[in-house]
């Protein structure tokens, strides 16, 4: 008997049941892939996104990384949202963390994990940016919830910041950017208002003139 067979079987129940409600699902989704949302979250096994929002596969195009960073230089993460903004046409791209990421709470600590180090560099930058701000705070446990929703913010922000998300506002093409977060403890999805939908609600100093055409 394999490892894995508990889990083929959790599979064969669960695509059964989907075929029950709906005969023709697995059909459908097969002939395409038209999600609105495209949702960049955590790695955090407890953080299932499709679940969360109560959509189907097919529903939501997802990428996930430690600590849900969206960096100018992770081509991996670019690529994502170039393929749902350029090809898939999203209209919503949710970047969601949750309270009590380890990935957060290991950016404040000076503790050596390893090659994931260099990859949290950006949200320990953060922390040392709002440092005063967090210490006023009671306990670790609310520092880091807190930097939780300091990380997400920022993150929309660098998505928002990104020429595949500006070239889209330029085209006119209906996109907007929210921030959220989950709560692990309570199963509650909290939108943390921070939605970037047009290249008015950007500094100046990030806003990037349209390509030229050739």
């Amino acid at each position: 008997m394999s490892e894995l067979d508990p889990l083929f079987e959790n599979n064969a129940r669960w695509a059964e049941a989907i075929k029950e409600e709906d005969p023709d699902f697995f059909q459908k989704l097969a002939r395409q892939q038209t999600p609105e949302y495209l949702w960049i979250g955590c790695s955090d096994a407890r953080v299932p996104a499709n679940e969360i929002v109560g959509l189907l596969p097919g529903d939501l195009f997802v990428h996930r990384n430690v600590a849900n960073v969206v960096l100018h230089t992770d081509l991996n993460c670019l690529s994502v949202i170039q393929y749902a903004v350029d090809v898939l046409k999203v209209k919503h791209i949710l970047v969601t963390g949750h309270y009590g990421c380890g990935g957060v709470r290991a950016s404040m600590r000076d503790d050596q994990l390893g090659l994931i180090d260099g990859w949290l560099r950006s949200i320990r930058d953060l922390y040392y940016e709002h440092r005063v701000h967090l210490s006023k705070l009671a306990s670790e446990e609310e520092q880091v919830d807190r930097l939780c929703e300091l990380n997400v913010i920022q993150q929309v922000a660098n998505v928002s910041h990104t020429t595949i998300v500006q070239n889209a506002w330029h085209r006119g093409q209906p996109l907007a950017v929210h921030g959220c977060i989950y709560g692990i403890k309570d199963g509650l999805w909290k939108n943390l208002n921070v939605t970037v939908s047009g290249l008015d609600q950007l500094p100046s100093q990030y806003r990037l003139r349209p390509p030229r055409q050739a």
